[in-house]
């Protein structure tokens, strides 16, 4: 499984995001523990998915 904070970076780094979903992102990063309810996993995944970052 790939770390909460790795899949983060990536979308950072691809250049691709608008700015609610980089307000989604930050909130997400400054959570204080290493899991995602399945709510929080479902908006990192569906903003990976729109962004269509590569692995």
């Amino acid at each position: 499984m790939q770390l909460i904070s790795d899949r983060i970076s990536r979308l950072r780094d691809s250049g691709k995001l608008e700015a609610p979903a980089e307000a989604v992102l930050k909130c997400l990063a400054e959570l204080k523990r290493s899991y995602l309810t399945q709510f929080e996993e479902e908006l990192l995944s569906f903003i990976e998915q729109k962004c269509q970052v590569e692995d």
